[in-house]
């Protein structure tokens, strides 16, 4: 008996399914699928035999979900517990976070090369961004602690800086839950300070980098892991975390006390400071959409990842 060609897509289709689920006919009797001769010159498909053109037509009716870029960068990148790289974050389960002086978690966002840099990939697998350069100073506020207020910092990142961003930047982007809990001074767990600010979040579209993400990033953790560590050692604490940019700016987080949030020196130091003392530099924070692919790139400054 000599082999069996077909040319339908529609029932090479069914007959793959009968086949494939081992239902007794005829054809599933004498022929296995990969075997059956498929003619494909008037289907579209490229495969020549029955499986193959079931697989085709299988992932073109239930197309395969694409990977987060969080995905991508986990598949990609060695998880490290010394150095600089990408840590598994003790704090919160689920969480990947870059840490130490220079690690390779460069991005170009906003048309902008190597212009932003991964914080941590979150558990659902998105990945939180931030810009490297301050774009503003601004007052955190001009008189409470309160980011929903609309804060001033807020209020210019939400309308100002947000609405001058084009549309492709726009559509990258996913409005998440930003933690705004107010935080101990000095606090010498890194476990409660993690804790107060996950206290309260907020939804929206752009934030900053908490207080406690800025020590996090750091990979000495002897030293520097802790607020009251990074408060006594921040000279030394600049060479193993990749936050400091040697200038002053906000962090999201505001202080336990009234009027007070928390930013980072030009030394490197953080501290409390009066939300309407200073015009501080503010560095925009956004989480990238799950449907944004990662498209080329290494981390490094001068290779940096690449959206699609």
């Amino acid at each position: 008996m000599g082999k069996k060609i077909f040319k339908n897509r529609i029932f090479i289709f069914v007959l793959g399914v009968f086949i494939a689920s081992s239902i007794s006919v005829l054809a599933a009797t004498y022929f296995e699928s990969s075997a059956v001769t498929y003619d494909n010159t008037e289907s579209g498909l490229s495969s020549t035999n029955v499986q193959g053109a079931i697989d085709e037509l299988y992932n073109e009716c239930f197309p395969p979900t694409p990977p987060t870029p969080g995905d991508q960068i986990l598949d990609n990148v060695d998880i490290v517990t010394s150095g600089d790289g990408l840590y598994e974050d003790e704090y919160e389960e689920g969480r990947f976070i870059f840490k130490g002086g220079n690690p390779n978690n460069y991005i170009t966002f906003n048309n902008e090369k190597a212009g932003w840099r991964i914080i941590s990939v979150e558990p659902d697998k998105t990945i939180k961004i931030m810009k490297i350069a301050n774009i503003e100073n601004e007052f955190w506020d001009n008189t409470y602690n309160d980011w929903t207020r609309p804060a001033t910092v807020n209020a210019y990142l939400n309308v100002t800086y947000y609405n001058g961003l084009n549309e492709t930047t726009k559509n990258q982007i996913v409005a998440s839950n930003f933690s705004i809990g107010a935080v101990t001074h000095k606090n010498k767990s890194m476990s409660m300070q993690v804790s107060e600010e996950n206290s309260n979040k907020w939804y929206g579209n752009v934030a900053l980098p908490t207080a406690s993400e800025y020590i996090r990033t750091n990979s000495n953790k002897s030293s520097c892991g802790t607020f009251s560590l990074i408060y006594d050692n921040y000279s030394s604490c600049v060479s193993t975390g990749w936050m400091d940019n040697s200038d002053y700016w906000w962090t999201l987080t505001p202080h336990s006390g009234y009027g007070n949030a928390f930013a980072v020196y030009s030394d490197g130091s953080v501290n409390y400071h009066s939300v309407s003392g200073n015009p501080f530099g503010v560095r925009p924070v956004v989480f990238l959409s799950s449907k944004v692919q990662i498209t080329g790139g290494d981390g490094s400054q001068n290779n940096p990842y690449t959206l699609g």
